[in-house]
This record gives structure tokens, C-alpha cells and sequence, in this order.
């Protein structure tokens, strides 16, 4: 089997956890300060905090730029759950922004004539969740003027792209978010087995994401109702929650950020391949948006349906029978029984719902080989010109 993602592990990422393992430290030590320092430094933002996971990463952020009951938070349909989940841990509701045809990323345009609508209707977001989808930025410059105009929070939930930049500097420095969400999961660019971290330039929103992450509690007296009972001394100012990472996973994030740029140069040369090899194919191959070097988290082709007697599922099922492993992402959130019980349904979002009726996720990973991908490509077009419809 060929796997749509998988890490890519070497002996001195594995000599990196066990110098954790033999420390005085494997939870809350000065590995983790080293990762957040270096993520930082890496994304040129001013602050970073890492966190269990990336989920926990959204939920924190969220709650650190206010959201709560009588809320609105908005995000793309085409996301995993935890983009818009996130808004519900806090109470707050949320509503979804089509997307664009051509890049499959939140549409700006779609997301400006929503806001006119919402503005007239008293609705407007607190947050906005802005997917980086396969490891390429929205429009975030469009965004970021969007959210001056209107108020809200902006959130880029980049945890496909770790590694990517926009308007020539890296996704994270936060010109054009508040906050920045990545993902540290096996299959994402870097892992640290399971992991997230937010990047921020604010201050004030560090120090609260700090307290969230550890049950609300703080040491700085500053923070605190009274004067400190002695060296022993914290206090839990909010209610915080466990979301914190540990220094063996810091290690190895540390081990594996070392060798980011080489990761992101193999996936960028079995894109190149892809895109040129593909080219002739019923597809339409994934388009840049302006200004955003992707990371390419993923590799997503979708089939011109109309152009085949071959089904979607079809092929689907003739790839991962013939050993590719591969994948969807994703199907629209809102279509999950979840939210058509809180009132969405099929047709609220045409241009996601017609994406996923199309949409499949190619192998991508720094150790695929240029043979296995060889072999993907021709199971593909095996299956697409047995699949063409007569006459078409």
C-alpha cells in the first residue's frame, strides 16, 4: 500500500526523544520553550505556544479572542472538523463561507458579500477561521482589509501548511491573522506524533493562551487577586484546561523542523511531477492563489466527472484496490449530521458540495519515491481511459 501521507522519521529524530528520555524532564521542561522559540524565529512571529494537538490549539484561540454564548464564528465548509468545532466548544454558533472554485480555499469574495448581508442583519462574526486547505493561504490580504472593515477576529488554521509563505513571508508571521493554528500530526509537514501550536504578536493574547493551555492557572503576580503565599504559590484565575504538550514531543518537533526545508523541497518536486504527468488526464489539477507558496500538506486532483463513465466513488475504490492509499479531504462540514441538525443542509454551499462529489487525495509525503508515484499515476490513468465516456 501506498499511503496518501506518512512521517518521515530518521535516527536523529529518534536520538532527539531519547536525550528527552534520559533528562530530569519529560513533561513541562525547557524542550518545549526551545520548540515554540524555534517555530517562532522560523514564522518571524513574536510568540508561540504549543499545545497537545491542533484541535486544542483552535479551541484555545478561539477563547482567547473572546468567543463565547451569542457569538459567531465562520470558517470553510472544506476543512476538517476542528475548524468549525472549535466554535461550538465555546458556545458560540457557527456559519460557513463557500469556496472558491479554482482553489477550493475559503472564497474572499463569497466571504464579502456575506459580511454586507450580516452587517445589514446585525450578524456579523467575532472570528473568522481561515483554512490554509492543502498547505496554501486564502486571500488573506483581502481578508485581513475584510476583517479591519467589519471587526472581526481573524484565526488561519494553517495546519496543513507549516513551511508555506504569503505575500513573501512565512504563514505565521501574522500580518494578516491574529492568530495561527498549525498542526504537528504524523501526516502533517513536520510532526511531533500528535501536536499544535498558536503564533501570535500579541502579548496579551500569549499570556492567555498560556493559561488556557495549563487549567487557567498562573505564577505571575501581577495576575493574581492577592500576594503570593510563598515560592509554592499559583492561582487559577479562569477556567484553563490540560492541552499541554511535552518535551519528548518538543524534541522531536525540534529534530524535524531541522529538516523542514528538505521536506518541502521533495513535495514540491512530486508536485512538479504530478502537475506535468496529469496534465493530459479528465482532471482539474490544483490552481495557486495569488501570492501563497503552498506547503502541499496534500495533493488533491478532482475528476471531470462529466468526461467519464467511471463514478467518483469508482475510481476511488479502483485506486485503493490497486494499493494506493488514497483519501478525501473533505467531506463538506456542514453536510455532517451534527450541523444538518442545527439547520444546514444539501445546497447551502454549491461550490463545496460539488468539490467533494469530485475531489480525491493523491499520495504526498517526502519518502515517496518517484517509482511509487510512477505507479500511482499510471493505476490513475489506467482507470480514467478505461472510465472515458463514449463520445465526450
Amino acid at each position: 500500500m501506498i499511503p496518501y501521507g506518512r512521517q518521515s522519521l530518521d535516527q536523529a529524530d529518534i536520538d532527539a526523544v531519547v536525550e528527552v528520555l534520559k533528562s530530569d524532564w519529560l513533561t513541562q521542561g525547557p524542550t518545549i520553550e526551545r520548540f515554540e522559540a524555534a517555530m517562532a524565529e522560523r514564522c518571524e512571529a513574536a510568540f508561540g505556544i504549543a499545545v497537545c494537538n491542533a484541535t486544542a490549539a483552535l479551541h484555545i484561540a478561539c477563547l482567547a479572542a473572546g468567543l463565547g454564548e451569542g457569538d459567531v464564528l465562520w470558517t470553510s465548509p472544506n476543512t476538517f472538523l476542528a475548524s468549525a468545532n472549535c466554535g461550538r466548544y465555546c458556545g458560540a454558533a457557527v456559519d460557513f463561507v463557500d469556496i472558491d472554485p479554482l482553489t477550493w480555499n475559503l472564497d474572499s469574495h463569497a466571504l464579502a458579500r456575506k459580511l454586507e448581508v450580516a452587517e445589514r442583519d446585525g450578524k456579523l462574526p467575532k472570528i473568522l477561521v481561515a483554512v490554509a486547505f492543502s498547505g496554501q493561504s486564502c486571500d488573506m490580504r483581502a481578508i485581513a482589509q475584510l476583517s479591519r472593515r467589519y471587526g472581526f477576529v481573524v484565526i488561519e488554521d494553517a495546519s496543513h501548511a507549516v513551511g508555506a509563505r504569503y505575500a513573501g513571508r512565512p504563514v505565521g508571521c501574522g500580518e494578516f491573522a491574529d492568530m495561527t493554528v498549525f498542526s504537528f500530526h504524523p501526516v502533517k509537514i513536520v510532526t511531533t506524533g500528535e501536536g499544535g501550536l498558536v503564533l501570535t504578536n500579541r502579548p496579551e493574547l500569549a499570556d492567555r493562551l498560556r493559561r488556557l493551555r495549563s487549567h487557567g492557572m498562573t505564577r505571575d503576580p501581577a495576575q493574581m487577586d492577592e500576594s503570593s503565599h510563598g515560592p509554592w504559590y499559583y492561582q487559577q484565575v479562569e477556567l484553563g484546561f490540560n492541552y499541554r504538550i511535552t518535551d519528548m514531543q518538543a524534541a522531536l518537533g525540534l529534530s524535524q523542523l531541522n529538516k523542514l526545508d528538505g521536506f518541502l523541497a521533495r513535495r514540491r518536486e512530486l508536485v512538479a511531477r504530478y502537475q506535468a504527468l496529469l496534465a493530459d488526464l479528465p482532471l482539474t489539477l490544483p490552481a495557486a492563489q495569488a501570492e501563497a507558496e503552498s506547503a502541499w500538506h496534500l495533493y488533491v486532483v478532482r475528476l471531470q466527472t462529466r468526461r467519464l463513465s467511471r463514478s467518483h466513488r469508482e475510481v476511488f475504490e479502483g485506486l485503493r484496490a490497486a494499493g494506493i492509499g488514497v483519501n478525501l479531504h473533505y467531506i463538506p462540514v456542514h453536510l455532517q449530521p451534527y450541523y444538518r441538525d442545527l439547520g444546514f443542509k444539501v445546497g447551502d454551499f454549491p461550490e463545496a458540495e460539488a468539490y467533494y462529489a469530485q475531489a480525491i487525495s493523491l499520495p504526498l509525503y517526502p519518502a515517496m519515491t518517484n517509482e511509487q508515484q510512477d505507479l500511482v499515476i499510471d493505476r490513475l490513468r489506467h482507470l480514467l481511459a478505461d472510465g472515458h465516456a463514449s463520445g465526450l
